[in-house]
């Protein structure tokens, strides 16, 4: 797809300087631009590329002044930052606006679909699953029966969506998700074997949740595990049964969330975090990567690192001598061993 200055600076309500009618097919960094592509300036450390830079068009803020001849059409906005963010949610709409049933798929006689969907080739759609306007089920997906994806909802290749799965409006889910998968519930035996628990309930993604490749959300055992609207999951996640993430929770890739944990809306966690099962996580938490967190957070906005994870404060604090570990320890031999041998000569004199 082509599109012209004139268009491009249409759609943003911006002014060109330079070729209106110049055309660029493709999106590049303002460093690497070539000539068809798109580019934007907004951090002022990367303002000596405008001049080098082969891009066809660069979006700049209004305010920016030029020090020198720049080659490349300009598009003055009011932020070239959200400008070009948007460009590209624009681009990749386009891109991506697939419609039409492929003969290569599966749909039961009785799933229900809307209108403006697309469903790729080899996926599978089960019984009394309902998929709404403008869905799109990329090739090799999975969807048993009794699911429901809502409106507009984008499910890419190799997603597995297990019997009874819900998931809202507008949602994004990444390549190898699976979601719906039996919860890690076993009873120990006297013989010390394991009894699988059946695992009966389902999992119910809100609106607008995006859930990164190969992440896995796991039924609850009874009830629903539930991922509220707004939540945004990286890669790699687990999130065990009867989990609960609040609104627009965000956390990072590897992180583990233990069976029947509870967090609130508006938290943050980095990567690798682990969470302990049966816990309470509150509001607008901050958790730093590799925390380790193994009881309740109750305080609304607290930030927490470590394992076990305390506060930041109290972490800095402590941090400032795990560098000093090995001196500290010397010297407490070295002053066990004076206070030895003053022991020892002080039991000679009293003889």
């Amino acid at each position: 797809m082509e599109f012209s200055a004139k268009q491009i600076a249409a759609l943003l309500s911006g002014s060109i300087e330079g070729n209106e009618e110049v055309f660029v097919s493709d999106v590049a960094k303002i460093e690497e631009g070539r000539k068809g592509t798109l580019s934007f300036l907004a951090n002022p450390k990367y303002t000596p590329y405008i001049y080098e830079t082969e891009s066809s068009i660069v979006i700049v803020n209004r305010d920016f002044v030029a020090e020198k001849a720049v080659k490349a059409t300009l598009i003055r906005v009011e932020d070239a930052y959200s400008s070009f963010a948007r460009l590209l949610e624009l681009y990749q709409q386009l891109k991506n606006d697939k419609k039409g049933i492929s003969s290569l798929a599966f749909i039961a006689s009785g799933a229900s679909l809307g209108d403006d969907v697309y469903v790729g080739e080899f996926a599978f759609v089960g019984e009394k699953t309902t998929l709404e306007n403008g869905v799109k089920i990329h090739p090799q997906v999975y969807i048993g029966d009794q699911c429901f994806v809502g409106e507009g909802s984008v499910l890419y290749p190799g997603v597995k969506l297990y019997e009874g799965t819900i998931v809202g409006k507008n949602c994004i889910v990444h390549a190898g998700c699976v979601i719906g998968s039996d919860g890690f519930g076993f009873a120990p035996q006297a013989d010390k074997t394991y009894k699988k628990i059946p695992q009966t309930g389902n999992v119910i993604i809100e609106d607008n949740v995006e859930l990164g490749a190969n992440t896995t959300i796991d039924r609850a055992t009874l009830g629903s595990t539930i991922v509220r609207k707004g939540v945004k999951l990286d890669n790699l996640i687990q999130v065990a049964h009867n989990v609960e993430i609040g609104e627009n929770t965000v956390i990072a890739a590897l992180t583990g969330i233990s069976g029947s944990t509870k967090i609130g809306a508006g938290c943050m966690f980095g990567g690798q975090v682990g969470l302990a099962g049966h816990l309470t996580i509150a509001d607008e938490v901050k958790v730093g990567a590799q925390a380790g967190i193994a009881s309740h957070v109750k305080e609304k906005g607290q930030v927490i690192i470590g394992t076990p994870a305390i506060p930041i404060l109290d972490f800095k604090r402590a941090s400032v001598h795990f560098k000093n570990l090995d001196s500290i320890v010397k010297n407490l031999r070295e002053l066990e061993a004076r206070v030895n041998q003053m022991v020892a000569e002080k039991g000679k004199t009293e003889d």
